[in-house]
């Protein structure tokens, strides 16, 4: 998979699996743009990125600053949308609906402010990638407001997927990783968690980064796909 002379620009590529789909593109021969909220995070993810790597901090729900953003980007060929906060689980007995509705602004919002932005930027045969998860079709308690945020973003991405062809939009669907998006969670927490979603699985464990970040890399560099779901979940749809 080949991403040789290509501009990539990764919202939320500064940890975790946005990172990761940094270095991946990198790897295949991409000229990669990083953003993220926090400076010290792009600080850290330039640290180690090669030195043509350029990294910004950018608000996904400030239109006009997204705005100035892709301005100054210029067109390129990718986009890969992976911003998000920690995850919680959010049970439906007494559930804070303020919070519920905050989960969906940076990760389903956010998404649509700077698809909205970008799509005018990126190249002919050129691609989108948003996120969503394996909860949207295998949830468990508490998962009630995740799950539905992954629904939706699926069914945005078909959306896009018809609205701005020929630009190819895709969606991947992780299932648990391993990556910072847990650590709202106390680490004995997440390590149970992980130990328990290994042993439900038929490939025995959690996802890592770089599992999710090829699944990344193929929606960019398969030109004949778009409006398609690609889980990536260790089989957790058969456990």
């Amino acid at each position: 998979m080949s991403l040789s002379n290509k501009r990539v620009v990764i919202i939320g590529g500064t940890s975790g699996i946005g990172l990761a789909t940094a270095h991946a593109a990198i790897d295949a021969g991409a000229e990669v743009v990083v953003a993220s909220s926090r400076q010290a995070s792009v600080d850290a993810a330039l640290g180690g990125l090669p030195a043509e790597t350029t990294g910004h901090t950018l608000d996904v729900l400030d239109t006009e600053a997204v705005a100035a953003f892709f301005e100054k980007a210029g067109s390129f060929d990718h986009l890969v949308y992976t911003a998000g906060e920690s995850l919680s689980l959010m049970p439906v007995d007494g559930m804070d609906m303020d919070k519920a509705r905050a989960f969906f602004e940076v990760r389903f919002f956010g998404a649509l402010n700077v698809v909205s932005v970008a799509a005018r930027y990126i190249r002919p045969s050129g691609s989108i990638t948003l996120t969503s998860g394996s909860a949207r079709t295998r949830p468990g308690a508490g998962w009630s407001v995740a799950s539905s945020l992954c629904g939706a973003t699926t069914s945005l991405a078909g959306a896009l997927a018809v609205e701005l062809a020929p630009t190819r939009v895709n969606v991947v669907e992780p299932g648990i990783v391993r990556s910072p998006l847990w650590n709202g969670m106390s680490a004995e927490d997440q390590q149970a968690m992980y130990d328990q979603q290994a042993a439900a699985l038929p490939i025995g464990r959690v996802g890592e980064v770089h599992d999710v970040a090829q699944a990344f890399l193929y929606a960019m560099t398969q030109s004949f796909m778009t409006g398609a779901s690609i889980p990536v979940d260790g089989g957790a749809l058969l456990a």
